[in-house]
């Protein structure tokens, strides 16, 4: 005698639409067949579930069984023919929204032999950077065996077409009045197995090695630039497609130089004497020359000087940025008695015309602090 529907839902007679769902859903998952293999009882308790979630769903079958019982659905008395309760359109929805994402990682991962992407961190200085260098770099990774030639089969021997599956990588299980397609367990999807594996991979297709590449650095990368070398990554399982490898580079900082997108900045300190009288200092740039910068009389600390097209070229664009000199007076430091003389003489000889900037603003403070006595 079959159980009641209610029942076996473990639900009351007048459950909603809410609450049959979460209660199938929740023995949906507990005795489906991929998490109990092998279990008889699990496999027909999880028909009934479905039967009786099926049943219920429906406000008219619901309608039905709640007046006739299960005589409502024997002999086709539901719908005609049988037609009505044998379509499960609706609840392949259901399935799908509940097992979908489960089926589709299994599917996913048994077809898919692509082998992983690799990272590589290479730091570079900021002369490489500028003028662009070929790197040879090593790399541990998995390639591909050169003994079976990634088939992953002893040599002389091939894989086999699968046995369960017939070589379509996939296979299908009645449960009840649907069916389940899944990935081949005994093949994982791939349509072939290997009777006699290669000694050298273990029937992986692929053994992990050191490898050399040559890396081409264009001038003109930033910090944090990322090149990608297609195929270059891990060997595939058993024949499958490598992945890439990418390389990620970044600057080490420099002795003299700061960098703003194309353009450089250098700090070059000079004498208070420099910058009072004038003169004129090189500069090493990164393209191997020097320049050279003349410093006007009266120049104040802070001021910058920019030297066109001395800066770093634009990754693939006919462009190069500028280099930005930025002086920084120096005040003398360990005086002897004679500089100190001197210096306190200039001092008693300078006007407000010798400092405008400094006279300017204490007058100004002046002014500020007078305003509070009014």
């Amino acid at each position: 005698m079959k159980a009641c529907y209610y029942e076996t839902l473990g639900v009351q007679k007048g459950a909603d639409e809410k609450e049959l769902k979460v209660a199938f859903r929740k023995l949906a998952m507990q005795y489906h067949p991929d998490r109990n293999p092998g279990d008889g009882e699990a496999e027909r308790k999880f028909k009934d579930i479905n039967e009786a979630y099926e049943a219920l769903k429906d406000p008219q079958k619901r309608a039905a069984y709640d007046r006739f019982g299960h005589a409502a659905f024997e002999q086709g008395g539901f719908g005609g023919g049988g037609g009505g309760f044998g379509q499960a359109g609706g609840f392949a929805d259901i399935f799908e929204d509940i097992f979908g994402d489960m089926m589709g990682a299994r599917r996913r991962g048994g077809a898919n032999n692509r082998g992983a992407d690799l990272r590589y961190n290479m730091e570079v200085t900021l002369e490489e950077a500028f003028a662009g260098k070929t790197a040879q770099i090593r790399v541990p990774s998995s390639m591909v065996c050169d003994e079976c030639s990634g088939s992953g089969a002893r040599p002389g021997t091939q894989p086999v077409t699968c046995s369960m599956c017939s070589g379509s990588g996939r296979v299908r299980a009645a449960q009840g009045f649907f069916s389940i397609e899944r990935t081949c367990p005994q093949c994982q999807g791939r349509g072939q197995t290997i009777q006699d594996p290669c000694r050298k991979c273990a029937g992986q297709g692929r053994v992990t090695e050191e490898r050399a590449l040559s890396v081409n650095i264009p001038a003109g990368i930033e910090d944090g630039t990322r090149i990608r070398l297609a195929g270059e990554g891990e060997a595939g399982l058993r024949g499958g497609p490598s992945g890439d490898l990418y390389i990620f580079l970044s600057l080490k900082p420099h002795e003299f130089f700061q960098r703003d997108g194309a353009d450089l900045y250098c700090k070059v300190p000079i004498s208070m004497t420099t910058a009072a009288l004038g003169g004129a200092f090189e500069v090493a740039t990164l393209d191997g020359t020097q320049t050279r910068v003349k410093v006007p009389e009266g120049t104040q600390h802070g001021r910058q000087f920019r030297m066109k097209g001395k800066g770093m070229p634009v990754l693939r664009q006919n462009q190069v940025g500028d280099l930005y000199i930025q002086v920084a007076v120096e005040t003398p430091q360990n005086l002897s008695k004679r500089q100190r003389e001197l210096l306190e003489e200039f001092e008693e000889l300078s006007s407000t015309e010798n400092s405008p900037q400094s006279s300017g603003f204490f007058n100004r403070m002046k002014d500020f602090f007078e305003s509070f006595g009014n």
